[in-house]
């Protein structure tokens, strides 16, 4: 009898066996090997695992991890020949602060004095500039007057709108947008505003500007909530964060420690919405999806979403080709159906690509994808009747969500990837390598509604300062704030 271990692609471990050996082996110490040897076949899996055969960043991958294969295009570094210009368009006359008019005194070739009458049109040079930043003070007089009548004293009170603190709504926003858009620490937030524009502000006083803007966006994040979860497409994805323990008198755990948290993100056409909870359940995702939800979720195959129906589902094939490529690191019959997987997975992005790209017509796009549907239907089946216990259990799980693996092939909008909501989300974990998560909860809504605020109207093209703006002074004014929903104000 021959056991194999493979460790690596380039390394294989053998036992080796003879039938009479092994049938003179006691069951119990049968038992205990065949049980040792899996457990070793599980644990070296585990130390081989990088960002091609799991779902781990590359940023973990050990020094050893195979470098990713790239295919060369043969095209030379740069902008490619006929693409966009990307060059600055040149502004109009009314936003020019100053014409420096030029004209030449003299030929260049033979010295003769030159008439401006013979002037062509001029070529056309901006120079762009900053004009010394500073803050501006206004100082309000609340004077007392005693009445001639009564004597009673009667003080004056603030115009409505003006803060009772010491900074405007629109510092309350570049603040917010320094840590909430840039993900600026507190302290290098104040140190910004006090060498840009001379205004003098503490990293304590960053934080009840984030509090003030915090409570403002409340409204505007709820009903981007609505319409996230009445979207017809959504993409969901979420990653690990920390945050403080605060004293509970539930929680047995002392104060001040980090606690495990989750940072969720769903992605529609029309908004980003984020949310930071103590949970990876399926309680979660209920919440931001509704317990009935509508339209086609995109997703990994995480346990927090095996209550949606499969109908309603699309898996991420980019997830899945890292899967098919762990089969294939773990060597034996699990390697050939991983092979053919990823044959059929790149055959499937080839069809993908070009539907997207709009070389390939939606009829065709389905025809063409029928026989690859057919032959990882086939290969799944065969792997669920392998002898590799794992290979098996993977391969049952997929058929079971047959319908989910297929949706953006009956479902025009739905894509097979979920890189949507993993693009949306790595800029939520910059920050949170930077900052080391959030302290307080009131922390952790304050990055969950700006970080919806700055991605939403990314999405929208709209001005996240001029938002943030417009928010902070309704706030002051005691107004509703302006909605996220709202398209852009184009100013012609």
């Amino acid at each position: 009898m021959t056991l194999t271990l493979q460790h690596s692609p380039y390394t294989h471990i053998l036992l080796q066996l003879t039938d009479d050996d092994w049938s003179h082996t006691p069951e119990a110490v049968r038992q205990v090997v065949e049980r040792l040897w899996e457990e070793n076949q599980r644990l070296r899996e585990q130390l081989g695992q990088t960002s091609r055969n799991s779902h781990r960043s590359p940023s973990s991958d050990p020094p050893t991890a195979p470098k990713r294969e790239k295919t060369p295009t043969g095209r030379q570094a740069g902008g490619q020949a006929g693409h966009a210009d990307t060059n600055r368009p040149l502004v109009g006359e009314d936003r020019v602060t100053e014409i420096v008019s030029l004209r030449p005194a003299r030929c260049r070739q033979c010295g003769a004095a030159l008439s401006a009458a013979a002037a062509t049109a001029p070529r056309r040079h901006q120079l762009w500039d900053l004009p010394p930043i500073t803050a501006t003070v206004t100082e309000y007089r609340l004077h007392t007057l005693l009445c001639p009548q009564c004597g009673t004293a009667t003080a004056a009170e603030l115009p409505p709108g003006v803060p009772t603190g010491a900074y405007s709504p629109r510092v309350a926003a570049v603040a917010a947008t320094f840590t909430g858009q840039y993900h600026l620490s507190k302290r290098a937030a104040a140190e910004v505003l006090e060498t840009l524009c001379g205004l003098p502000i503490s990293p304590a006083s960053i934080s009840t500007l984030e509090a003030t803007l915090s409570a403002a966006l409340a409204a505007p994040v709820a009903e981007a909530r609505e319409a996230a979860r009445a979207a017809e497409c959504k993409w969901v994805d979420e990653t690990g964060w920390a945050q403080q323990r605060e004293p509970d008198p539930a929680d047995p755990a002392p104060p001040g420690k980090l606690a495990r948290a989750w940072l969720w993100v769903v992605v529609t056409a029309a908004v980003t919405l984020f949310c930071i909870r103590r949970s990876r359940g399926a309680k979660v995702a209920r919440e931001l999806l509704s317990d009935d939800p509508r339209g086609i979720i995109h997703s990994d195959r995480h346990s927090a979403y095996h209550w949606l129906e499969t109908p309603r589902r699309q898996l991420c094939w980019a997830h899945l080709q890292r899967d098919f490529q762990r089969l294939v690191d773990r060597g034996g019959v699990a390697a050939s159906i991983g092979e053919a997987l990823l044959a059929q997975t790149r055959q499937l992005f080839a069809h993908w690509h070009r539907i997207r790209d709009g070389t390939l017509a939606r009829a065709d796009f389905v025809a063409r994808m029928a026989p690859v549907q057919a032959t990882v239907r086939t290969l799944l089946q065969e792997g669920a009747t392998t002898a590799d216990a794992r290979t098996v259990t993977f391969c049952r799980i997929l058929q079971r969500l047959d319908t989910a693996l297929w949706s953006f092939v009956t479902n025009e909008g739905v894509e097979p990837t979920n890189n949507r909501a993993e693009r949306a989300i790595r800029p939520a974990v910059l920050w949170r390598k930077m900052s080391f998560g959030t302290q307080t909860s009131a922390g952790s809504r304050f990055v969950e509604r700006v970080m919806t605020a700055t991605a939403t109207c990314r999405q929208q093209q709209k001005n996240i300062l001029d938002y943030l703006t417009a928010v902070a002074e309704a706030a002051y004014h005691r107004q509703p704030p302006p909605s996220l929903l709202q398209p852009p104000t184009v100013t012609l």
